[in-house]
């Protein structure tokens, strides 16, 4: 069996792994440090351009590889297992949770406190700002006061969202520009913003923030060593001590005659895997110690999986708009973010896109016949007067107990391994309060709707939970708890888990602003244990 030895060993290669691996090469430039993931490297923006042309051309998928065919989980939101995870394909979307997410139990009697002051917890949203590069504006609300300005301005808003402002304001309502992980001018060895309008497949200029491009930096000048298309699939602990002494992989790609084992052996651990994998792999580890799985003394790993529920909505407007431009862009009120602690909970943003439903161009009339030349452009006209409009509210629940990840003994992998299984339950609160809190978004959606003689027409429930985390939840018992707040697990010294696992409950916003902004905190703690 081969084996390598580091001083840090970072399992899971996406966004909070490269925001970590960079932080803790800043703090300990001597340190030896691997991160180890079981999907592919793919390092070729230079080809992004082309696949983005293919995938509009043909509907390929601009990313071939991104996934391992036979780890895959039930209940999960996506597929991909590759180098940079799951924000390869992200939108850039970098909204703040707000101080009420930390104060649940305190201010409404909901859910739990995280082990975190607002305070402290804002300096590390102004960190992971700068360090993805964040395009915004100060909020309208003072309750969204903030310690810096944003490292680069708004993002524009093109003409429609322009009008779609001044449409969605009429109601009251305060709306800015979404702020995104986006360069605006090149920087830190990505281009411009394009306005290629496909942010959520593939960036071909690498303007939006990949954690493949943080990688790859830190490769080069060999400040990490990266090993890809490597599965972890257990920790083991030392004979005589609750400490982590190696975690046990498979390389898929191994020499000729190599049967693919690899033993990590390091100082500390620290699994960066996502809201699933991590769970996933302390279940995997149990021991005849620690039967149950490796930081489980609680009862908790993968338990509380949370995130959040969402409504959608279109409407129809008589302002006039013109379809296609930057669809991806959107504004965003936090008019409902807070909460008076008199009245019923709800809390929720909303978000308002241009829409081209129904208004692209097309090549034969509703009666199957061919449309050529002048044809062409009068239907496509009378079908864009006015305007389409998308509309989404984020809105916040809270898990139960029982809103689980569990091993499924009936799906597993090439090597035998139990895949996860995730199935979200809501605590009583949230169950209670679901039917008033879709009535108040339903009011808010024809609220903004009645101005422009607007219209709303569809409105659709969410069937999963979107941005999760949960599995690992911090806090300060550990009787009720996975982790501290730095994302030490109780049980292990030298064993942490960072990002979107420890967050108590999901808020009502994306969420990977905040997974990095904490990992960014556990990573000073764990470079000070590291110097200890």
């Amino acid at each position: 069996m081969a084996v390598h030895e580091s001083d840090i060993c970072i399992i899971g290669g996406g966004i909070t792994s490269a925001m970590l691996a960079l932080k803790l090469s800043e703090l300990r430039p001597r340190a030896s440090i691997v991160v180890v993931e079981a999907g592919r490297s793919i390092f070729d923006a230079q080809n992004r351009g082309r696949y983005r042309e293919r995938a509009i051309h043909y509907g390929e998928h601009p990313w071939h590889d991104d996934y391992i065919e036979d780890q895959q989980g039930k209940g999960t939101i996506s597929m991909t297992m590759a180098v940079g995870g799951l924000a390869l394909h992200w939108g850039g979307a970098c909204n703040r949770f707000s101080e009420e997410d930390l104060r649940l139990k305190s201010m409404y009697g909901l859910a739990v406190d995280w082990p975190i002051e607002w305070k402290e917890l804002e300096r590390y949203y102004c960190e992971a700002e700068r360090r993805l590069h964040v395009a915004g504006e100060p909020s309208p609300y003072p309750g969204d006061g903030r310690s810096e300005p944003y490292p680069q301005p708004p993002i524009p808003l093109s003409y429609n969202l322009q009008i779609l402002k001044q449409w969605a304001e009429t109601s009251g309502l305060k709306f800015n520009s979404l702020p995104m992980a986006r360069n605006m001018t090149p920087f830190d060895g990505r281009g411009a913003c394009c306005v290629y309008d496909t942010c959520g497949e593939v960036c071909p200029s690498g303007a939006r923030y990949s954690p493949d491009f943080t990688f790859r930096q830190l490769v080069q000048p060999k400040k990490i060593t990266l090993h890809d298309r490597t599965l972890v699939r257990r920790l083991t602990l030392d004979a005589a001590k609750p400490a982590v002494v190696s975690a046990q992989g498979f390389r898929q790609d191994g020499p000729s005659g190599d049967d693919g084992a690899i033993e990590y052996r390091a100082k500390t651990f620290v699994i960066a895997s996502g809201y699933c994998w991590s769970s996933h792999l302390l279940l995997l580890s149990s021991n005849s110690r620690f039967p149950n799985g490796l930081a489980n003394g609680s009862g908790l790993v993968g338990r509380h999986m949370n995130g959040h529920k969402f409504i959608g909505a279109t409407a129809t407007i008589d302002a006039e708009t013109f379809p296609g431009q930057n669809m991806t862009h959107s504004l965003i009120s936090r008019e409902y973010f807070r909460c008076r602690t008199d009245r019923p909970f709800v809390r929720h943003d909303t978000r308002v896109w241009e829409s081209s439903s129904g208004r692209e161009p097309r090549l034969r009339s509703p009666e199957g016949r061919l449309l050529l030349g002048d044809e062409v452009m009068t239907d496509w006209r009378s079908r864009t007067r006015g305007s389409a409009v998308r509309l989404r509210a984020y809105y916040d629940i809270h898990p139960s107990t029982d809103s689980r990840l569990t091993l499924d003994a009936a799906n597993r992998n090439r090597h035998g391994d139990p895949m996860p299984k995730i199935e979200h339950q809501l605590d009583a609160a949230s169950q209670a309060r679901e039917g008033a809190t879709a009535e108040h978004i339903r009011g808010v959606f024809n609220t903004l709707a009645k101005a422009s003689n607007g219209r709303v027409g569809n409105t659709n429930t969410g069937d999963y939970l979107d941005h999760p985390g949960g599995g690992c939840r911090m806090g300060t018992d550990p009787a009720t708890s996975v982790c501290d707040s730095f994302g030490r697990t109780h049980d292990h010294e030298n064993l942490f888990i960072v990002g979107a696992p420890t967050t108590p409950t999901g808020g009502c916003t994306n969420g990977t602003l905040t997974f990095v902004a904490l990992t960014l905190r556990s990573a000073e703690e764990i470079a000070g244990a590291h110097g200890r």
